[in-house]
């Protein structure tokens, strides 16, 4: 262990050992802290990425610099993360102080250049938002609000929203998710066991719908009437 203290010099084999256990252990810290801390960098998890990949990035590249002050700094700072988290969903005014309340960019189809002066973006910026969403004209949009989180939700007025079945009240079939049953040429038997079919009726469907064999295709999915989509090597 001694690549995990700070030396004069360190070896290929040592560099190597604190870059994996370094890895490892970031991996494990962000397991712990939960998947909010990625998908969405509110202002406490963007200082805690901030600080955390500051401290993991000294010793990969000081080897006077031991890995035991950085494990034991990024265990206490991820504790109060955690416990920053539990407060803020304890107490409201906490979760508000922390996260600022969203405000209004767009308005029944106006602009609002106070809240592009307060989200500091440009019309450029928002347009961009504005083509991400397909939203092809500012008039259209009843309120687009600035999140915490740094991204903008868009609510059209009601007359440009897409008509749907339940606008007409016509019945329709409940929401099936396709299961992949062929991946890369290979076969899921956990997903042919749940649909209650073997192997021999993929292989034979496989040849007589789509005159194809299995190590063919990419990708093939399955829906609840048992119909294949299948994708082949192009």
């Amino acid at each position: 262990m001694h690549f995990f203290h700070g030396q004069e010099s360190l070896t290929i084999v040592e560099w190597i050992l604190r870059a994996v256990v370094s890895f490892l252990f970031v991996i494990l810290t962000v397991k712990i802290m939960g998947t909010r801390a990625i998908s969405q960098l509110r202002l406490l998890d963007f200082v805690i990425a901030l600080i955390l990949g500051n401290i993991i990035a000294h010793p990969l590249s000081d080897q006077r610099i031991g890995l035991k002050g950085s494990v034991v700094t990024t265990i206490v700072i991820v504790m109060l993360y955690l416990l920053g988290i539990f407060l803020s969903l304890k107490w409201p005014g906490l979760r508000k102080a922390i996260n600022s309340a969203p405000f209004p960019l767009i308005k029944e189809g106006e602009i609002l250049y106070k809240g592009l002066k307060r989200a500091r973006i440009s019309i450029d910026d928002l347009l961009a938002e504005l083509r991400k969403e397909k939203i092809e004209d500012v008039k259209k949009v009843a309120l687009a609000l600035w999140e915490s989180d740094g991204e903008i939700s868009f609510f059209l007025d009601p007359q440009f929203e897409a008509i749907t079945p339940s606008f007409y009240q016509l019945q329709t079939e409940p929401f099936d998710l396709p299961q992949t049953i062929i991946r890369e040429g290979r076969i899921d038997f956990s997903v042919l066991q749940h649909i209650n079919k073997e192997e021999d009726w993929l292989l034979n469907t496989l040849k007589s719908q789509h005159q194809t064999d299995v190590h063919d295709v990419l990708l093939a999915t399955i829906d609840r009437k048992a119909s294949l989509n299948v994708f082949l090597y192009r």
